[in-house]
């Protein structure tokens, strides 16, 4: 006779297996899926119940599916953060030596001194002292406007 506790076991087993095997592919689920049917068929041969076994394994699936799905992908998704120079974009720096259109200058951005050009399609000059933002990043040259 088929023991549907095993069955369970053995089909959370092979999730997770599967899940390891595509290096994370589903997100996850795979492996929290799976895990809710080992648990549900050690519930099941604990109490010598195959129904006690479904039932539970279809509990915690529900709640994963309800409740922890939402809060497993929030923690496995990557938050895009600038850095670098890519940070200094939209920043406001004031200019230190003028800048004009053919004539790079130089903007002092936080406590940094940047090589500067106007942004295309702004025509310049910024004078020293002019506050000026970050419009975008060429090498180590701010495009300001």
């Amino acid at each position: 006779m088929l023991d549907w506790n095993w069955v369970l076991l053995l089909a959370g087993a092979l999730m997770i297996l599967i899940e390891v095997l595509l290096g994370g592919f589903a997100g996850f689920d795979l492996v929290l899926v799976g895990s809710a049917f080992v648990l549900g068929g050690i519930v099941g041969l604990i109490l010598a119940n195959p129904l006690a076994g479904f039932i539970s394994a279809s509990l915690l699936c529900l709640a994963y599916i309800t409740i922890g799905r939402r809060w497993v992908r929030d923690r496995i998704r990557v938050h895009k953060v600038a850095t670098n120079v890519d940070a200094l974009v939209g920043l406001q720096g004031v200019v230190t030596q003028r800048v004009a259109l053919h004539v790079p200058g130089q903007v002092k951005v936080k406590d940094e001194t940047w090589r500067a050009v106007p942004a295309s399609g702004i025509p310049g000059p910024f004078e020293p002292g002019s506050v000026v933002t970050v419009a975008g990043v060429e090498g180590v040259t701010l495009q300001v406007r």
